[in-house]
C-alpha cells in the first residue's frame, strides 16, 4: 500500500510544514513531498492538518467503561472511542485492588490484544499501584496498599504474558529500592506516586531506576522551599518524565506553564481518565469507590479528584493556550514525549521518515476529523456529525 496524503500543513518533529504531499508506504511515513507523480494515489485533505497520533501513558477508562471491569469488552470500547479522540496508542491503566480483580484486569487486557484491539493500540500494561502509601491516596484504596513484591508482579507478568511495561509505587515502602533496580533490570518503567516520600528517598529513588513521577503535584508531597520534596523531586532532576494532566482543575494553569517552563520536553502530557469521559454528569464508579461527576468534574464521595475526564487532544489545546508556546512542541508532550518515556520514539509519536504512520486529521480549531494507525484510516468523522469506524 502507498499512496499520499495532501494536507495544508504538517506536524512534523521541529516545525509545522506548509502545503505538500506526505508518502505513506507499507503503513510507515515516507517524505514530505512538493509534487507528485501522475500516477499516485492521493487521499486530499485540503484545508486540514496533520498531526502524529496521540499516546496516552495514563488512562484508565472512557465512555462509560473501565479497564478495572476486568472484560474484554472494557478494553475494546476504550480502545474504540480513544480512537474517536486522536489517540492511536494508549497503556490500559490498572488501579489499586484486590488481587483477584487486578489478575482479571490484566488476563483481559492481554487477552483482547490477543484478539485485536479495533482503535487504539496497546503499548503494554501500565500498573497504578498496589505498592503505595496513605497519606497521598487520592482515589486508591489503601485497603489493598502493600510493600513491593518482586514475586508478586513476576506472577503479574506471567498473566500478561510479558506486556506490563510500566509500574508506579511510593519509594519510601519497604523493599522499595530493591524492587525499582530489579525492574530496571528487567526493562519495566518504574513510577514515582501516591507517595509522601522524601526528596533524597525520591533521588534515591531515581539513582535505583525510577524514569517517571505520575500525574505532578497530585498524589505528593508539594515543593516547599526548605522541603523540595516529590514535586520538587520531579522538577529538579532533568533526567526523569514527568505526567501533567492539563485540564484546569488538577493542576492550575499558570503552575502547568510553569512545569512546562522547567521540564520542557519531560513533561508529559497524560488524562487519567476515568470511565466518566465522555459522558454526562452522573454517578459512577472508579475501582470499589462512588464518584460523582459534576460539570464535568469526577470525585469522590469525600471531595478528591477521581482521576480526570479530560480527552488528551484537550490537554493539548489547554496547555497551548495556557503557555503561548508552539503548537509542534505543545503536541509532541502527547506524542513523541510519551513514546520517549516507553523507549518507543524510533516507531512512533512523530511523523519522521520510516515510523509507522500514525496521524491525525485537524481542523482548524483541532478537532479530530480522521484518524490512521499503521497508514490504515480507521476512523473518519462524518459530514452528518455521525462517526464512522
Amino acid at each position: 500500500m502507498h499512496y499520499f496524503i495532501k494536507a495544508d500543513r504538517f506536524i512534523l518533529e521541529n516545525h509545522i510544514a506548509e502545503a505538500g504531499y506526505l508518502s505513506v508506504e507499507n503503513g510507515r511515513f515516507g517524505h514530505l513531498t512538493k509534487t507528485v507523480p501522475d500516477s499516485a494515489e492521493v487521499i486530499d485533505w485540503s484545508g486540514y492538518m496533520i498531526a502524529p497520533g496521540l499516546v496516552d501513558t495514563h488512562i484508565h477508562g472512557i465512555n462509560g467503561y473501565d479497564i478495572m471491569d476486568g472484560t474484554k469488552e472494557a478494553v475494546r470500547h476504550i480502545s474504540g472511542a480513544l480512537l474517536t479522540l486522536g489517540v492511536t496508542r494508549f497503556l490500559p491503566t490498572t488501579l489499586t485492588s484486590s488481587r483477584s480483580d487486578l489478575d482479571k484486569a490484566i488476563q483481559a487486557v492481554t487477552e483482547a490484544v490477543e484478539e485485536g484491539l479495533p482503535g487504539a493500540l496497546s503499548e503494554g500494561i501500565y500498573l497504578e499501584g498496589p505498592f503505595f502509601t496513605e497519606a497521598y491516596k487520592g482515589a486508591q484504596n489503601p485497603k489493598y496498599f502493600q510493600d513491593p513484591d518482586i514475586g508478586l508482579f513476576e506472577k503479574w507478568q506471567s498473566l500478561a504474558k510479558g506486556n506490563i511495561v510500566k509500574i508506579a509505587l511510593a519509594p519510601e515502602r519497604e523493599y522499595a529500592m530493591e524492587f525499582i533496580k530489579t525492574m530496571d533490570d528487567k526493562g519495566v518503567l518504574v513510577s514515582i506516586g501516591h507517595t509522601n516520600a522524601s526528596y533524597d528517598c525520591c533521588q534515591e529513588a531515581i539513582a535505583a531506576g525510577a524514569q517517571n513521577f505520575v500525574h505532578l503535584f497530585n498524589g505528593m508531597s508539594g515543593l516547599h522551599h526548605r522541603n523540595p520534596g516529590v514535586a520538587g523531586a520531579a522538577l529538579t532532576d532533568t533526567n526523569v518524565y514527568a505526567e501533567l494532566i492539563c485540564d484546569g482543575y488538577h493542576v492550575h494553569p499558570d503552575v502547568a506553564t510553569l512545569a512546562l517552563k522547567v521540564k520542557n520536553e519531560k513533561l508529559m502530557l497524560i488524562t487519567d481518565c476515568m470511565r466518566a469521559g465522555m459522558m454526562p454528569d452522573g454517578h459512577y464508579h472508579l475501582g470499589e469507590f462512588p464518584v460523582v461527576m459534576q460539570n464535568g468534574v469526577a470525585r469522590t464521595e469525600e471531595g478528591s479528584l477521581a482521576g480526570s475526564t479530560l480527552r488528551l487532544i484537550d490537554g493539548v489545546k489547554n496547555l497551548h493556550n495556557w503557555s503561548d508556546q508552539a503548537l509542534f512542541d505543545i503536541w509532541h508532550l502527547a506524542s513523541l514525549t510519551p513514546a520517549k518515556s516507553l523507549g518507543r520514539a524510533e516507531e512512533i509519536g512523530s511523523i519522521h521518515p520510516g515510523k509507522l504512520a500514525d496521524y491525525v486529521v485537524l481542523d482548524d480549531e483541532l478537532s479530530v476529523q480522521a484518524t490512521a494507525i499503521n497508514g490504515n484510516i480507521k476512523y473518519r468523522k462524518m459530514t452528518t456529525g455521525n462517526e464512522e469506524e
